[in-house]
């Protein structure tokens, strides 16, 4: 068996193209334009590609961009007044703020300040606890993005054995509330599980979100089951250049899933797809 390619780039680029559309019929019925604003601090390269990759899917869908690149030597009380504004700003529907932030900032205390109805990243405590509790809230992007490949393989997984590899709050937590709101069930596994592999063979989805390349072996995926890698990590390659690679050993575990996310290709455009759906969903329940 040779796993069919879950195509996010493809799946990614149509969830937009739908929510174009409804910002479109939001502008016309209601006058309405769907405002999220990004807030990046400091120069790190990575986020910087990140924030741009955000801000062309913002104009791409038609709504109002609030860009916000501040100097790495900004406080934190002069950000934390920054997103005060934005929350009061009623042209501003979602708020993100880019992660990580300078070291002399608390990421808890940041995030804490956004407020919860434009938190369309979804890591504001009472959108989780809304999560955890199974009610309608925002939800962070890549896990939505990981339901959504999943269920364009298995649209009824419910009864299925998950598993999720990681345990972030950003990740590995929300990923397994969503999949327990689908009816699977749901182990969160990590690097100190004692005999990942055997759990991992057990999966009939596996979600990999550990952060370490390749740790999940192919020998370790059950025969048809379908493999979401959330992982991105950047490692050398043969002639001294380096290349992207997932958590999972991508050659050896596409012999034996039945379907499989590739990386880069895979989750990465499906969450900048949620980030934007997200913050339709906010401004129409603004």
């Amino acid at each position: 068996m040779t796993a069919a390619l879950i195509d996010g780039k493809a799946l990614g680029a149509a969830l937009r193209a739908r929510v174009a559309e409804d910002v479109r019929q939001l502008k016309e019925s209601r006058g309405i334009t769907p405002g999220l604003a990004v807030v990046l601090v400091g120069d790190d390269p990575a986020s910087e590609i990140y924030v741009r990759n955000k801000e062309k899917a913002v104009a791409e869908a038609g709504m109002a961009s609030f860009p916000h690149h501040l100097p790495a030597n900004t406080s934190q009380d002069e950000l934390l007044a920054l997103i005060g504004r934005l929350n009061a700003d009623a042209a501003v529907h979602g708020i993100l703020v880019q992660l990580p932030l300078p070291e002399t900032m608390d990421a808890g205390t940041v995030l804490m300040a956004v407020d919860p109805r434009k938190d369309v990243d979804g890591f504001h405590p009472v959108n989780a606890g809304l999560l955890a509790s199974g009610r309608p809230g925002l939800a962070p992007c890549t896990p939505l993005g990981c339901m959504r490949l999943i269920q364009e393989v298995e649209s009824q997984p419910e009864g299925l054995n998950a598993v999720v590899v990681g345990r972030s709050n950003i990740v590995g937590k929300p990923v397994a509330q969503l999949l327990l709101a689908a009816n699977c069930t749901v182990t969160i596994a990590h690097s100190r599980t004692r005999d990942l592999p055997d759990v991992c063979a057990r999966a009939d989805i596996l979600v990999a979100a550990v952060g370490r390349p390749q740790m999940i072996k192919g020998s370790w995926i059950k025969d048809g089951a379908i493999v979401i890698d959330v992982g991105i990590n950047r490692i050398a390659r043969p002639g001294g250049q380096s290349g992207l690679t997932g958590d999972v050993e991508f050659d050896a575990a596409k012999e034996r899933a039945r379907a499989i996310t590739p990386v880069p290709g895979g989750v990465g455009p499906m969450t900048i797809a949620c980030l934007m759906a997200n913050t339709l969903k906010a401004a129409k329940e603004r």
